[in-house]
């Protein structure tokens, strides 16, 4: 029996276990990008705006995982060869290459169906992220920096969704802190996946046998302290005291320095840092440094 067919008799097979875990819906925590808008721009009064960005919230899960499964099938072979990716559903057999392509095209229809419910903008910068993505699978993601800049670009996609897609102007100042932060979680995802080949990275993917780890702590230095800064800049900047009515915002980046902290050590000394969203949702300090950011901020802002 081959990879192939292996898990192609249907969802008996193995219940819905593996198509879930083929979309990989952990990974739309990662969509909560879409609402900063409704957090900075003070829109969470207005009911019609709420609903409209949680469309496009709902538009961007799925068009994600629809790439997931398109990405996967890309890299299956790849992946047999790696110590975790192995057991992904279509490197270990268990959904096959129809039954994935079928659950890629009903989740990219209803992300399509979400985003124009959310407006022609929305619909749009979906398009362009679905667009980006399909370029990364097919060979973008071999050229080394560019890999990890479509990765942050995907990011930046779903701010501008909840900011310009729905009509919130966005803050120049977190726009460039979301760029620092979504580079830093990608070149940690790099230095990550090196260590966990243990110099066998190029046989995964190619594109790692242009990074070393010192070159991935470099940028990834830059990076985090880019994003300190930045968000450090935009909690006292003049515009956003006189936009929010307060200059405690500051009160805030203690949490950002702490997180960002507790993540180079879940990477350096726990072996983390190959999946932000499951460090978010499963790291007990990572959570506490969320919760109390954005307690702190919800509090302020009120």
């Amino acid at each position: 029996m081959t990879h192939e067919n292996a898990g192609g008799s249907g969802p008996g097979a193995g219940g819905l276990r593996p198509y879930l875990k083929l979309l990989r819906p952990h990974q739309w925590v990662k969509s909560g990008f879409v609402l900063v808008g409704l957090l900075f721009g003070h829109a969470w009064g207005d009911t019609q705006l709420v609903v409209r960005v949680l469309f496009a919230l709902a538009a961007f899960s799925l068009s994600a995982s629809a790439i997931y499964v398109i990405n996967d099938l890309a890299d299956r072979e790849q992946d047999r060869a790696h110590p975790s990716k192995r057991h992904r559903p279509l490197a270990a057999g268990t959904v096959s290459t129809t039954q994935a392509l079928l659950l890629a095209g009903a989740c990219l229809l209803a992300a399509l169906m979400l985003a124009y419910a959310a407006s022609a903008t929305v619909l749009a910068i979906i398009v362009g992220y679905t667009l980006l993505n399909v370029g990364y699978t097919l060979g973008l993601k071999h050229i080394v920096l560019l890999d990890v800049f479509i990765i942050s670009a995907g990011f930046m996609l779903r701010i501008l969704a909840g900011t310009l897609g729905v009509g919130i102007a966005p803050s120049h100042w977190l726009l460039l802190c979301g760029l620092m932060i979504t580079l830093f979680l990608g070149f940690a995802k790099r230095r990550a996946e090196l260590a966990a080949l243990d110099g066998r990275g190029a046989s995964h993917r190619q594109v790692l046998s242009d990074y070393d780890p010192a070159l991935l702590d470099m940028l990834i230095g830059v990076s985090a302290a880019g994003a300190i800064v930045n968000y450090s800049l935009y909690t006292v900047s003049p515009e956003t005291v006189a936009m929010h009515g307060t200059s405690h915002l500051i009160y805030s980046v203690p949490f950002v320095v702490y997180g960002v902290f507790r993540y180079l050590f879940l990477l350096h000394r726990r072996g983390g840092g190959g999946d932000p969203a499951a460090a978010l949702l499963r790291d007990p300090h990572l959570i506490g440094a969320f919760l109390g950011w954005l307690f702190t901020v919800l509090w302020l802002l009120r």
